[in-house]
């Protein structure tokens, strides 16, 4: 990753949680720290104060997962996108930016677990496309090519059609996340973004 590091060798790091883009925390990453990050996807930054290398939960542990790493359009700083295993801040509180203006306390939003789960599952997807390991179901899958993909996606919608209709409660939650798993799979192997899906949901809810 090619950044402009400032003249002590460090550049901003914004933690965002994947699923929901709430803000968790602000930190500070040399070269080394951005390699050890690609390289575990754990969150790794440079103590100022400590002058020192931590990885975020180290302590507590709550760990940051990191789905993806992005930067600027200047390249002078840096995103890390995440997936929290418990609170950021050392207060306990899920988000570092929990102030207002006037000094008051606000509450961060609530995390969305399920936009998580999603997020992670599509990373997971589209790296068992790229790296096709031998007995991956994802990859055995995609092989298989559209017209397999797009039949397990109709076979689940119909499960869940089923299910619903007098199933047991966690029967329906199993068929209902069937359904999501193989939709996730049929927009890797048809390439449709998520940013599109997601951009037309929002203009349906107006």
């Amino acid at each position: 990753m090619d950044i402009e590091f400032g003249p002590d060798g460090l550049v901003p790091v914004v933690v965002q949680d994947a699923g929901d883009g709430a803000v968790l925390m602000l930190g500070y990453a040399d070269a080394e720290a951005l390699r050890r990050t690609a390289a575990e996807r754990r969150a790794w930054f440079w103590s100022r104060s400590r002058r020192e290398y931590w990885r975020k939960g180290e302590t507590s542990g709550h760990t940051l997962e990191v789905l993806e790493v992005r930067h600027d359009c200047d390249r002078d700083a840096v995103l890390y996108r995440v997936r929290a295993s418990g609170p950021t801040c050392h207060t306990g509180r899920r988000s570092c930016f929990h102030f207002a203006e006037d000094g008051s306390v606000v509450a961060p939003p609530a995390a969305d677990e399920l936009g998580a789960v999603l997020v992670a599952l599509r990373a997971t997807i589209a790296d068992r496309r790229l790296r096709n390991p031998d007995g991956s179901y994802v990859a055995g899958l995609l092989r298989a090519g559209p017209a397999r993909v797009a039949q397990k996606v109709g076979e689940e919608g119909v499960e869940v059609a089923v299910a619903s209709l007098g199933e047991p409660h966690d029967r329906q939650v199993a068929e209902v996340a069937d359904l999501l798993f193989h939709t996730l799979v049929l927009m890797e192997s048809a390439a449709i973004p998520a940013d599109e899906v997601a951009a037309e949901l929002r203009r349906r809810s107006k």
